[in-house]
C-alpha cells in the first residue's frame, strides 16, 4: 500500500457548481434525495426509504452534539465590528461546567477583524425580559492562530449558555455565503440533539425525523449516541498539496458505559451516521490499542494522534479492544469517557468499526471527501458524478447517500 502521507490532495478535486450548493434546506427533511451505493451499485430514492437499507439488530451510531450560538458580534466606540467566534473552553476546560458558570469564563477564540481589537475590552448589552445584562470580552494571549478570551457579565442569574442563547448567532457554514436567519436556529439541529458545544452540525443527521426514527424502532433497529463536538475545523481547507502537511483539527469526544457496552453487544460493528460519528467509532478502536499496551495510562493521556493508525500493524480484534475500554471504564469507575482524537481517515485507512456510512455530498479537496473515498475504497468520483449528473443537492443543507461497500 502506497504510504498515505504521500496522497496528493489535487486529486480529490471536482467542479462544484454553485447552484448545486442547498443554501436552505427542504421544508421535510426526510424527503431529501438518497444516493444508495450499495457494492459499486448506485441508485436514487427518498431519505425515508434509508430504513431499507438498514436491517434488525444492526447498531446506528448518532452524534447527538447540539450547535452553539457561538458567534458573537461587538462593536466598538470607534464603529469597528469585531467578531468573536467560541470554539472551545479553556477555563473551565469542561463544556458542560463552562456552560453553567454564572460569572465569567475563557474560551478559545477565532477573531474577526483582528487588527483593529486592540488591548481594550469589548462590551455589549442586551436585555432579558426587560433587564439589562451587559457582556464584557477581554483579548488575552495568542493560541496558535486563535486567542484565548475572557467573558465576564453582570449578572449570576444568567449562565454562559443564557449569554449566548441571549447574545449568540448560530454560526451557519460560510460557503453559505448568507445571514442566519430565525429559522437555522431549527434546521440546522438534528432532532435528537442533546448535548451543547458544536460549532456546526453533524449534517448528516440533519435529514433524520421523528418518524424515521420511529420506523427504525419499530424495525428492531438498535440505536446508539456518541458525543461529538464539531469544531471550525471541520471547513479548514486542505491547502497543501500532500496530504502530509495537513494539520487535522482535533474533536473532543464524550460517550457512555452504557454505549460502549451496546456496540460490544454488536460485535463492535455499526452504521455511522456522519463523519463525526465514523472519526468516533473508529478512535476507540486505537483507545483500545493504547490501554492494551499500556493498561496505567491516565484519563488525560486518551487521544488519537492524526496519523497513529497508519504507524504500525494492529493485530488486535475490535471486541477485545473495546472491551479493555470497557475494562478501563470499570477500574476507574467512568460512567462516561472523555477522549480527544485527531485521526486523519485517508485512502488506505482499514476500517475496524463501521460497516455503513450515511453521509452528506463534502466540500472538493477536503479532509471529509478523503474519509468518504477511504471507505469506498476510491469509487467516490462514481457517486459524485452520478450525484452532480441527477440533480443532487450539496453539502451542508444538501441531500445525502448511504454507503455501503
Amino acid at each position: 500500500m502506497e504510504n498515505p502521507r504521500n496522497i496528493k490532495i489535487s486529486d480529490f478535486d471536482y467542479v462544484l457548481p454553485d447552484e448545486k450548493i442547498a443554501k436552505f434546506p427542504l421544508s421535510k427533511r426526510d424527503e431529501s434525495n438518497l444516493l444508495v451505493y450499495q457494492k459499486g451499485e448506485i441508485s436514487t430514492k427518498k431519505f425515508y426509504d434509508v430504513v431499507d437499507f438498514i436491517s434488525p439488530n444492526e447498531l446506528v451510531v448518532f452524534n447527538n452534539t447540539k450547535v452553539i450560538q457561538a458567534r458573537l458580534n461587538f462593536k466598538k466606540e470607534t464603529g469597528a465590528n469585531i467578531e468573536i467566534f467560541c470554539l472551545e473552553p479553556f477555563l473551565p476546560n469542561d463544556y458542560a461546567i463552562a456552560f453553567q458558570e454564572t460569572k465569567k469564563c475563557s474560551w478559545i477564540c477565532m477573531i474577526g477583524n483582528l487588527r483593529r481589537w486592540k488591548a481594550d475590552s469589548l462590551m455589549k448589552e442586551f436585555f432579558v425580559n426587560g433587564k439589562s445584562i451587559i457582556l464584557t470580552a477581554t483579548k488575552q494571549k495568542s493560541i496558535g492562530n486563535n486567542y484565548l478570551v475572557d467573558f465576564e457579565w453582570n449578572d449570576s442569574k444568567f449562565t454562559f449558555a443564557d449569554v449566548l442563547e441571549f447574545f449568540g448567532e448560530l454560526p451557519i457554514p460560510p460557503y453559505l455565503n448568507r445571514a442566519t436567519q430565525d429559522s437555522d436556529k431549527q434546521t440546522y439541529q438534528t432532532v435528537y440533539s442533546k448535548i451543547k458545544g458544536s460549532v456546526a452540525a453533524p449534517t448528516a443527521g440533519l435529514h433524520f425525523t421523528e418518524s424515521v426514527l420511529s420506523r427504525l424502532k419499530q424495525k428492531k433497529v438498535d440505536l446508539g449516541e456518541v458525543t461529538l463536538h464539531v469544531g471550525a475545523g471541520t471547513f479548514k481547507p486542505v491547502k497543501n498539496e500532500m496530504i502530509v502537511d495537513h494539520d487535522m483539527h482535533t474533536e473532543h469526544i464524550v460517550l457512555s458505559k452504557k454505549f460502549l457496552s451496546q456496540l460490544i453487544a454488536h460485535n463492535g460493528k455499526a452504521v455511522a451516521v456522519g463523519t463525526t460519528s465514523v472519526r468516533t467509532l473508529e478512535s476507540l478502536y486505537f483507545v483500545g490499542c493504547q490501554l492494551a499496551e499500556n493498561p496505567n495510562l491516565s484519563k488525560q493521556d486518551l487521544c488519537i494522534s492524526q496519523w497513529e493508525p497508519y504507524e504500525k500493524e494492529y493485530s488486535l480484534s475490535v471486541f477485545d479492544a473495546l472491551s479493555i475500554v470497557e475494562d478501563f471504564m470499570f477500574r476507574n469507575s467512568l460512567e462516561f469517557l472523555h477522549i480527544s482524537t485527531q485521526i486523519m481517515i485517508v485512502p488506505g485507512y482499514q476500517f475496524r468499526v463501521v460497516e455503513k456510512l450515511i453521509t452528506n455530498f463534502h466540500q472538493p479537496k477536503s479532509t471529509l471527501l478523503l474519509l468518504v473515498s477511504a471507505f469506498l475504497k476510491g469509487d467516490w468520483m462514481k457517486c459524485y458524478d452520478y450525484a452532480l449528473q441527477n440533480n443532487f443537492r450539496f453539502l451542508s443543507y444538501g441531500d445525502s447517500s448511504i454507503l455501503m461497500i
